[in-house]
């Protein structure tokens, strides 16, 4: 007999009404990926969610994808696989077009190997010895629901807040900023802006200017991606750090990657691995942004404890100082039990916690 990979829908309910500028999400379809033999009890865990108008594996007929993927992997007939095969094997068995399924693939194959306990890593994270800091996540909504959102991140504990810009209406979102920085200095509470590709082009750089009094950290997207000399333009003229998000879909090889960093010049990236094909892709990118005195930060996308854990753990895998955005635990009604625990601003790991 030979390793087996199998797969079955999770429907997560959200606890309340996401917003952000592409909509109002209240449920995501993830898939989790298994990993199983028939001469072990290990069970790897995986799993590839595609987001909606974003991912680029979001496409009619998912099911179908995994079926083929599930079949060409089992028609392998590998018996055996060890830690350092994995991203050999994943490039094999998922085309590039697919990153979410990369993703999955890869976490569960190094949950089975690690054990099936969902060990994803082994570091000082995954061994509980260190927690991660992270920044607390405001979802856009009524003025009054973020401002709620906004009281519950600082009674929690977090120094580093994230907030969703671009579709409220840019006075309450600058009142909102304002009603921070009266309370709190920058040294005191961190404020990171998320625009997601919303503000249009030639309000870009004007909109830039008036964030900049409320001493924001950095800005996620503030334009669309692919606009090229436009972007880098908005880079090189904003008050504001600007991190690239979705301009880094789709971008798989060494050559595009460091292109991209050449023609932009961004001072930080965020990356999430279920949109840009795994730990892999991600590590390239790191390095590729070390070697330019780039700043990043992992992010996840949506994903349930699975996928997050094993973002988790990554991100135990490096010293970044930075708060890295890991703060969606608590997103679902239904979520599936994992060892993280966030508290204080933070994200940590309790080893052999049931699973």
């Amino acid at each position: 007999m030979s390793l087996q990979l199998s797969y079955q829908p999770h429907l997560l309910q959200f606890r309340f009404e996401a917003g952000t500028s592409r909509g109002v999400l209240t449920e995501k379809l993830t898939w989790i990926l298994r990993i199983t033999h028939s001469r072990r009890t290990v069970r790897g865990l995986g799993e590839c969610g595609p987001l909606k108008g974003l991912s680029r594996d979001d496409l009619p007929g998912f099911a179908e994808v995994l079926d083929r993927i599930c079949r060409d992997f089992n028609a392998r007939h590998l018996d055996t696989i060890e830690a350092d095969d994995v991203g050999r094997v994943v490039e094999e068995a998922v085309p590039v077009r697919y990153p979410s399924v990369r993703f999955g693939l890869e976490t569960a194959l190094l949950d089975y190997v690690n054990g099936g306990s969902r060990i994803i890593f082994r570091n000082d994270f995954s061994g509980g010895k260190r927690a991660i800091p992270m920044n607390g996540l405001v979802w856009m909504g009524t003025p009054e629901f973020m401002r709620e959102q906004l009281e519950a991140k600082l009674l929690d504990g977090y120094t580093t807040i994230k907030i969703k810009v671009g579709a409220i209406g840019f006075g309450e979102e600058c009142r909102l900023l304002a009603s921070v920085r009266e309370r709190f200095t920058k040294d005191e509470i961190g404020l990171r802006l998320d625009a997601n590709g919303a503000f249009p082009l030639d309000q870009a750089l004007p909109r830039l200017e008036t964030l900049a009094q409320f001493d924001i950290h950095s800005i996620e997207q503030p334009v669309k991606p692919g606009c090229g000399a436009d972007m880098a333009r908005i880079i090189a003229e904003s008050p504001i750090d600007v991190a690239l998000d979705e301009e880094l879909i789709g971008i798989w090889t060494r050559d595009e990657k460091r292109r991209l960093l050449d023609l932009l010049r961004p001072r930080y990236l965020i990356l999430k691995p279920t949109l840009l094909g795994g730990f892999g892709q991600c590590r390239e990118w790191i390095a590729l942004a070390e070697e330019a005195g780039i700043g990043w930060w992992l992010t996840s996308a949506l994903e349930s404890n699975i996928g997050l854990n094993a973002i988790a753990q990554f991100a135990g895998e490096f010293e970044s100082p930075l708060p890295q955005g890991l703060g969606t635990g608590q997103l679902y009604h239904n979520n599936i039990p994992s060892g993280l625990k966030a508290e204080a601003g933070h994200i940590r790991y309790v080893p052999d916690q049931p699973v």
